[in-house]
């Protein structure tokens, strides 16, 4: 029985526009779109340099419709270098580039191959006695289990299930063509390529049950390295699946303690520390950071008046620790040393607090305050806010975090 490697891959998602980042930062934006590419182009280098046979993608090569034909030439390309290597490919769309989604087309180089999307498709690579089984996704949302049709495993071959599924579930992916690990296992097959979701996952060991998770982070939601698996077979058998890491940037979380900090000088040396351990373990590629600022300071009251020049302050830190490090978001979550004064205006007639108080346990005011912030999300571009809590915390936070603004503006009035 042979012996041999092939790559499996999945979520490329080639022309995502990364809306969020390009309202952040366009620099960015264009620094992290240009790592989709190259990713891509990584993963083909690798594919060659580890002479794979073949390589399988498991969805979503394209993140939705083209707005022109270059997201398709571009990989086209990418393939042709394959061909050229004699390397064939095995494509299978997902909910982002399912048949009634993506319509343009280029022809495809004659060393890629497409499963059907309306009925399970085997392909056999004769000489490695291999067969893949797969369907394609024919519109956007599947939401019956296209596993149950997939045929019996063909004797006398490794078999390769090439799926894009959700299986029972992987917030916060929508739950596509679900099914579960024992429709899976039930086939009999060698190794299931699943996408769709964009961790990587083990899901089974043996047979390997595998999400190879996406080869390029695009939002802060998908931190960490990124790339496809390398699947060893030795006689005829799944013996090693190894990750293959291809991402070209990354998104990071970084934790800063300012704890002790009591002044801007103190609190930049220790976001400093945080940003540079995190850029050492990026490994030299271009980060987009969230830095989120944390523990008991004097400064909470500060750092909330003046948000906008701290984030200048901290995107600077990241600028000058490195030529490509990037302040995505700057998060804060301080706390008073102690407990907050009351809040008084004037001669003490007016009790700001108070009236903030009464404010948050009025029903109508949360409710219309609710409203006001859907409308202003909603006005957001795609992608820059998270719906369940767009300003990143609940209404109550933000009262909170009202009172302490309110807080420092009159301690200010009351210094000048």
């Amino acid at each position: 029985m042979a012996s041999f490697s092939f790559v499996h891959a999945a979520d490329l998602h080639l022309g995502s526009p990364l809306a969020g980042l390009a309202a952040r930062d366009p620099a960015m934006a264009a620094r992290f779109g240009d790592a989709t590419r190259q990713a891509v182009s990584a993963l083909v280098t690798r594919t060659i340099e580890l002479d794979a046979r073949f390589l399988v993608i498991a969805g979503d090569v394209y993140d939705g419709p083209w707005p022109d034909n270059s997201v398709g030439l571009f990989f086209n390309r990418e393939m042709a270098r394959l061909g050229r290597a004699g390397i064939p490919v095995f494509v299978l769309r997902g909910n982002h580039d399912a048949e009634s989604v993506v319509t343009k087309s280029v022809t495809l180089p004659d060393n890629v191959a497409t499963f059907d999307t309306r009925k399970p498709q085997t392909h056999v690579i004769g000489d490695l006695r291999v067969a893949l089984h797969g369907q394609g996704f024919a519109d956007r949302q599947v939401t019956e289990n296209l596993a149950l049709s997939y045929p019996p495993a063909l004797a006398g071959h490794l078999n390769i299930g090439v799926l894009h599924t959700s299986l029972t579930g992987r917030p916060p992916h929508a739950d596509y063509a679900p099914c579960s690990l024992n429709d899976l296992l039930s086939k009999g097959y060698d190794y299931w390529a699943l996408g769709h979701v964009h961790a990587h996952e083990i899901v089974h060991p043996d047979p390997p049950v595998v999400f190879p998770g996406n080869i390029q982070g695009r939002s802060i939601r998908e931190t960490g390295a990124k790339g496809a698996v390398l699947v060893n077979v030795e006689d005829g058998a799944i013996a090693t699946v190894e990750r293959l890491i291809v991402d070209e940037a990354r998104f990071a979380r970084v934790e800063v303690d300012a704890t002790g900090a009591d002044d801007l000088a103190a609190l930049l040396r220790a976001a400093e520390t945080a940003i540079g351990e995190v850029l050492q373990a990026g490994e030299g590629r271009p980060l987009a950071l969230r830095v989120r600022l944390s523990g008991r300071s004097s400064l909470r009251g500060w750092a909330l008046a003046n948000r906008a020049t701290l984030t200048d302050e901290i995107g600077n830190l990241c600028g000058h620790l490195a030529a490509e490090a990037w302040l995505e978001k700057l998060q804060l979550d301080l706390h008073a040393e102690a407990e907050a004064a009351p809040l008084v205006a004037g001669d003490a007639a007016l009790d700001l607090g108070a009236l903030i108080e009464e404010a948050a346990s009025d029903g109508e005011l949360r409710a219309e305050a609710q409203r006001q912030l859907a409308l202003l999300a909603g006005k957001l571009p795609g992608g820059l806010v998270d719906p369940a809590a767009p300003f990143g915390e609940d209404l109550d936070a933000l009262l909170a975090e009202a009172r302490l603004l309110l807080a420092e503006r009159i301690a200010e009035g009351g210094r000048a």
